[in-house]
C-alpha cells in the first residue's frame, strides 16, 4: 500500500448497539474494495474482523479490530468496534482516535440503548458522525420509523441523504439525493447502476433534496447568500458546505442499506471518500506539554512526532502489537521516541498496516495515519509516544466505572504471585478491566463491564500464564456500629513468676452520627491511669475496630471514652493496657446494641419505556428504593438506591431481562442499617467461616 498524505486519510470507526451489523458492514467494505475475494460470514467464522477464537466461538466482536484499505483517492483506516456492553472499553479506545464514526442504526428497532451509549462518547470526544440505517432487507424494516427515532434522540440535524426504494425482502435499491438518481445494486461486491428516479417518488426526492441543500447552506454564510440568490448550490459549494457541516456536527448525514447484501455500502464508501473529515480537517489537536500547559498540535509531517497508543494486542498468532494513531511528525523503524506517560525510551522496530490478524510491513508512519508497532518494551494502552525534544502528552483514555465484580481464588497453592502478575499484565492490555486486592476483606477482586467480559479475561489468564482460578461472589464491605450507649470496666492481670501484667480500664461507648468514623477520648483525672498508658488503651481499642466485634467487619461511628482505671507500680506496662482496652471495648460493643451497616449504591438504569415495569419490579425485589424517573430521548432513566449486596449479577440480569436494550451505572451513596434477616444471615455466615 502506498503512503498517503493526511488530507487523503480517513480514520473511521464502526459503532452501534449489539447485532446491528458492524462486522458484516466491514466485511462488505473490504469485499467492495477488492481486498477479499469472498464475502466472509460471522456464522462461518470467516470474517476478517472477528478473527480471535473467542469471537469465532461466540459469534460476536470482543475487541477493536483495525482494517486498512484503499478506496478511490483515500486510505481508509477502519476500526470495527464491539456492540456488546461488556466490551465498551474497546469502544472508547477506538473512538478516541476516529475522525468520523459510522453509527449503525437498526432498520427495524431504530435507536437502541447501545446507540445512545456510543453517541454519548462521540459527544464527549466531539467526533463527527453519520448514521447508516442497516438491516433494511429484513422483514418489518421501517426506514421512516428508524429516521424518526434518530431525530427524536439526536435532533433535526439528522439529514436524509438516501432513502430505500424497496425495503424488506428483495431490497436492492435506494434513492440518492446527492446524485438525484435511483441506485440499484447488482452484485455481492456492491456494484450499482444509476437510473432516473421513478415518477411517483420525484416529489419526495425533490422535497428531501431541498431540505438537504438548505441544511448545507446554513453551515456557511457565503454559501447561504448564493443559495438565496439561485435556490441551488454548485458542486463546489455543496462539497464545501457539507464538509463544514459534518465537521461542526450541524449536519448528521443519514444513509441506508443492507450490509449483508452489500446494498448501500459502496455509496457509503464514496460518501466517506468525498465528504468525510481528514486528519487535517480536525487539526490542531488539544494536548499538553511536558510542564502540563495546554497546547495545540498541528497535523503536519514536518513537525515533531507525537502519537497515542489506543490499543494493545497480545495474542499468540499476532504477538505483541501496539496500535497507534500518529498526530504529528513521522517515525520509521530504528527511531527512538519517548514514552511520555511512563518516562522511558522506546526504540521503534517494524511498523505494520493491519487487516484483522494479517499485517504488512510499511516504511514508516506519518501524521494522521494509524499503524501497528511491534514489541515495544514498556508501552501500554493510553500511553503517548513523542519526540524526546518535544515531549507532549495526550489525555489518557478514560473508562467508565466497572459494574461487575468477581473474587478470584487460586486453584493451586503457590500461584498467587503468577496470578497477580498475569492480571496486571492483562490490565495493561485492557485498562477497562481492573484488579483490587482488598486488605480489609482479604480477597482479590476483578472488575469489568459484565460477566462475559471477566470470563474472557480469566480465560486469557489461563491460556497465557498457565494459571487457573476459581471465582465467587465478592465479600461485601459491611460495617459494624452501635445504637446505644454502654459502660464497662475490665481488669487484665497476669502472674507467671517474675514480672507480671496489670492494667484496669473503665470506659464508656457512645454512638456517633453516620460517617463520623471513630473517636477516642480520655477523661481520666488524678492520674488513675498514667498519660503514658492512655495511647496503649487506644491502640488496643483500634485493634478491635479492624477485627469487628459481631461479624468480623470494620467498626465505625463510635466514640470510646476512657474515664478511669487502675495501674500497678511494677506490673503495669504497655501490653497490659492494650489487652485491657481491647477486651473492655469488645464487652461494650456487645452491650451497646450493635448492628450491621450495608453499603447503598446510587443506581441509574437507562431503558426503553416498555421495559420500565420490569426494571422497577426487579429493583424492588433487590430491596431498591426508586428515587426518580426522567425522560432521556426515547429512553427512561430510572434512579434508585440499592444495597451493594443485591447488585452482584445485576448487569447480566438487566441485559437478559431487556434483551440487551438497557444499561446501568452505579456509584457509592452511603451506609444504611441492614434488615434484621440480612444481618442474622451475615453473622451466621461469619461464624461458620471462623469455625
Amino acid at each position: 500500500m502506498k503512503e498517503y498524505a493526511p488530507r487523503d486519510i480517513r480514520n473511521i470507526s464502526l459503532v452501534s448497539h449489539q447485532s446491528v451489523g458492524k462486522t458484516t458492514l466491514a466485511e462488505a467494505m473490504l469485499h467492495a474494495a477488492g481486498v477479499t475475494n469472498r464475502f466472509g460470514a460471522i456464522d462461518d467464522g470467516t470474517t476478517i474482523s472477528d478473527y480471535s477464537p473467542d469471537e469465532i466461538e461466540r459469534k460476536i466482536s470482543i475487541g477493536a479490530t483495525l482494517m486498512q484499505f484503499e478506496w478511490k483517492s483515500s486510505k481508509i483506516n477502519l476500526i470495527d468496534l464491539p456492540g456488546y456492553a461488556d466490551f465498551f472499553g474497546e469502544v472508547r479506545c477506538g473512538l478516541r482516535v476516529a475522525d468520523l464514526a459510522v453509527v449503525l442504526v437498526n432498520g427495524i428497532a431504530g435507536v437502541e440503548v447501545g446507540t445512545d451509549m456510543v453517541t454519548e462518547v462521540l459527544d464527549e470526544f466531539k467526533t463527527p458522525r453519520l448514521f447508516f440505517v442497516n438491516l433494511l432487507d429484513r422483514e418489518h424494516a421501517k426506514f421512516d420509523e428508524a429516521l424518526a427515532s434518530i431525530r427524536e434522540s439526536y435532533g433535526h440535524n439528522a439529514t436524509v441523504f438516501q432513502f430505500p426504494l424497496n425495503q424488506g425482502e428483495g431490497f436492492n435499491a435506494v434513492i440518492d439525493l446527492l446524485r438525484m438518481k435511483k441506485i440499484t445494486f447488482t452484485d455481492a461486491k456492491g456494484s450499482f447502476k444509476e437510473e432516473e428516479i421513478p415518477g411517483d417518488l420525484t416529489d419526495r426526492a425533490n422535497e428531501l433534496r431541498m431540505l438537504l441543500i438548505e441544511k448545507v447552506a446554513e453551515c456557511d454564510d457565503v454559501i447561504m447568500e448564493k443559495y438565496l440568490e439561485t435556490m441551488e448550490l454548485s458542486q463546489e459549494d455543496l462539497l464545501t458546505g457539507l464538509r463544514a457541516g459534518i465537521l461542526k456536527k450541524e449536519i448528521l448525514p443519514v444513509l441506508c442499506g443492507a450490509a449483508s447484501r452489500n446494498v448501500g455500502v459502496t455509496t457509503l464508501l464514496d460518501f466517506i471518500n468525498d465528504y468525510g473529515p481528514s486528519p487535517l480537517a480536525l487539526s490542531p489537536y488539544s494536548t499538553q506539554d511536558a510542564s502540563g500547559n495546554d497546547i495545540k498540535v498541528v497535523c503536519s509531517e514536518s513537525g515533531d512526532f507525537s502519537g497515542l497508543v489506543f490499543k494493545t494486542i497480545s495474542e499468540q498468532h499476532v504477538g505483541e502489537l501496539s496500535l497507534i494513531r500518529a498526530y504529528s511528525g513521522a517515525i520509521k523503524s530504528g527511531d527512538e521516541v519517548l514514552n511520555v506517560s511512563r518516562g522511558n525510551n522506546e526504540k521503534i522496530g517494524q511498523i505494520y498496516t493491519m487487516l484483522g490478524k494479517s499485517r504488512t510491513e510499511m516504511n514508516g508512519l506519518r501524521a494522521g495515519d494509524i499503524g501497528a508497532l511491534v514489541k515495544l518494551r514498556d508501552t501500554h494502552t493510553g500511553n503517548t509516544l513523542a519526540s524526546k525534544k518535544a515531549p507532549i502528552k495526550f489525555r489518557e483514555i478514560q473508562f467508565a466505572e466497572p459494574v461487575f465484580q468477581l473474587a478470584v481464588i487460586p486453584k493451586s497453592k503457590g500461584d498467587e504471585e503468577k496470578i497477580g502478575a498475569g492480571l496486571h499484565t492483562l490490565h495493561e492490555i485492557d485498562p477497562s478491566f481492573t484488579i483490587f486486592v482488598d486488605p480489609e476483606l482479604k480477597q482479590t477482586v476483578v472488575s469489568g463491564y459484565g460477566e462475559l467480559h471477566l470470563n474472557i479475561v480469566l480465560k486469557r489468564l489461563k491460556e497465557r500464564f498457565g494459571v487457573d482460578v476459581m471465582t465467587k461472589k465478592p465479600k461485601i464491605p459491611y460495617r459494624e456500629t452501635i445504637t446505644a450507649k454502654a459502660d464497662e470496666k475490665y481488669r487484665h492481670k497476669k502472674q507467671s513468676g517474675g514480672a507480671g501484667q496489670f492494667g484496669e480500664v473503665w470506659m464508656r461507648l457512645e454512638p456517633l452520627p453516620r460517617g463520623s468514623g471513630f473517636e477516642f477520648a480520655s477523661e481520666v483525672v488524678g492520674g488513675a491511669v498514667s498519660q503514658v498508658y492512655i495511647p496503649s488503651v487506644e491502640k488496643g481499642v483500634k485493634q478491635v475496630l479492624d477485627e469487628g466485634a459481631i461479624a468480623g467487619y470494620k467498626i465505625v461511628d463510635v466514640k470510646a471514652i476512657l474515664y478511669d482505671g487502675k495501674e500497678h507500680p511494677v506490673d503495669s506496662k504497655d501490653i497490659a493496657f492494650q489487652i485491657a482496652g481491647r477486651q473492655c471495648f469488645k464487652a461494650m460493643m456487645q452491650k451497646a446494641k450493635p448492628i450491621l451497616l450495608e453499603p447503598i449504591y446510587e443506581v441509574t438504569v437507562k431503558c426503553p419505556e416498555e421495559n420500565m415495569g420490569d426494571v422497577m419490579g426487579d429493583l424492588s425485589t433487590r430491596r431498591g428504593k426508586i428515587s426518580g424517573i426522567e425522560a432521556h430521548g426515547r429512553f427512561q432513566l430510572v434512579k434508585a438506591k440499592v444495597p451493594l449486596g443485591e447488585l452482584h449479577d445485576y448487569a447480566t440480569k438487566l441485559r437478559s431481562m431487556t434483551s440487551g436494550r438497557a444499561s446501568y451505572i452505579r456509584s457509592f451513596s452511603h451506609y444504611d442499617p441492614a434488615p434484621k434477616d440480612v444481618e442474622a444471615k451475615i453473622i451466621a455466615e461469619s461464624k461458620t467461616a471462623q469455625e
